[in-house]
């Protein structure tokens, strides 16, 4: 039973890292899905981080494997409630090849595991060791003068 177990981790693990890094866009292009929404979670390993100022949050999440508990676990609370994310306009971004020294890697310097967030203005306002939940990343985001300006922004006709 512990093999078997072992085994469908191991192939969600995979799958997880495929899909995360199968496809990458920019705010220009909009890779989307089927219901017309943007791309959530997109590689970083060519992201040019510069290409979404005043776009879009960054939320990078990186590991030295895709295998990584912690980047499997943060994945799925990201994928658990994605909606939460769209909202703040949110793209998310992972990284799993330290070889590879994507823009986002030199520019964070992760060790192992790291979740960061950079702010529309390009600003790194967290990052943690630990996986996070969409709640907490949502809430620290809310905080932000910008996030508070939007919502205001939103709520005048």
């Amino acid at each position: 039973m512990t093999h078997r177990l072992a085994l469908v981790l191991i192939a969600f693990l995979s799958a997880t890292g495929v899909a995360a890094q199968a496809t990458e866009a920019t705010p220009e292009t909009g890779t989307e899905n089927a219901e017309n929404t943007p791309q959530l979670v997109r590689s970083g390993l060519d992201a040019d981080p510069e290409a979404f100022l005043w776009v879009n949050r960054l939320i990078v999440v990186f590991a030295d494997t895709p295998r990584d508990p912690r980047f499997a676990q943060q994945m799925e609370l990201i994928e658990a409630q994605p909606d939460d994310l769209r909202v703040r306009d949110v793209v998310v971004f992972t990284d799993t090849d330290p070889a590879a020294q994507s823009a986002l890697r030199q520019k964070l310097r992760p060790r192992g595991f790291m979740m960061a967030m950079i702010g529309k203005d390009g600003t790194v306002y967290f990052r943690k060791p630990l996986p996070w939940s969409v709640r907490e990343i949502s809430a620290n985001i809310d905080k932000n003068p910008l996030r508070q300006q939007e919502i205001r922004d939103r709520r005048q006709p």
